[in-house]
């Protein structure tokens, strides 16, 4: 399963299928900006596999100049075949999606994009929990919700809904920077820390990144 697959990750998503002799059976999008999406055509085409997205972030990989506020024309990324794959398959909430011998549960994570989602393995044999968190939670910080579509209210509520309940040990692997966990961030997180003291959006601090 590929997730993401961002400006330019063609030649990496091959090399490592090459490398490992995988066989990708999908391509899921955690949402629809353009550097979450922007290699879904060639690497869905090179595979013939079908990519997952949102209903609400679906528009976004044939206008991503519209879900970041730009106005066509203006340059973004380079030259970019955007658009859809062949085939689009769409997620909703508390869905598990069956592939590659894994059951992945979805969940509906609004705040970044109205159409955000992550992505939940369970813990299995040696390997803790883990959490496919998009933008919604980074280490130390949260995504931006000054772009279309963004809404700070909407983002602590997914925190809290998503994010609070799970085991400490669950591993976070985001959209953007360095793994961490769920104990880690509800511990220094101050995002994280926020919800679990039942604040609003009025007392959200400073994003920092």
């Amino acid at each position: 399963m590929i997730i993401d697959p961002g400006h330019q990750a063609a030649p990496g998503v091959e090399e490592a299928v090459r490398k490992h002799r995988l066989k990708p059976v999908a391509v899921v999008l955690t949402h629809g900006h353009i550097d979450h999406v922007a290699s879904v055509v060639p690497v869905c085409g090179a595979h013939d596999v079908p990519a997952w997205i949102h209903p609400e972030d679906r528009y976004m990989m044939s206008d991503p100049e519209k879900a970041l506020g730009r106005s066509i024309g203006m340059p973004l990324l380079g030259e970019l075949t955007v658009g859809e794959p062949d085939d689009v398959k769409e997620l909703a909430d508390g869905v598990k999606l069956q592939l590659a011998g894994l059951e992945f549960g979805v969940s509906h994570a609004p705040g970044h994009t109205k159409g955000s989602v992550t992505f939940g393995l369970p813990e299995a044999a040696d390997i803790p929990p883990i959490l496919f968190s998009g933008d919604l939670l980074f280490a130390g910080s949260i995504g931006r919700t000054d772009l279309p579509g963004g809404d700070m209210a909407e983002m602590l509520d997914s925190l809290a809904r998503v994010c609070l309940p799970l085991d400490d040990s669950t591993v976070v692997l985001s959209g953007h920077g360095p793994q961490t966990t769920i104990g880690q961030e509800r511990a220094t997180n101050p995002y994280l820390r926020q919800v679990a003291a039942g604040l609003g959006a009025q007392e959200a601090p400073r994003r920092g990144m």
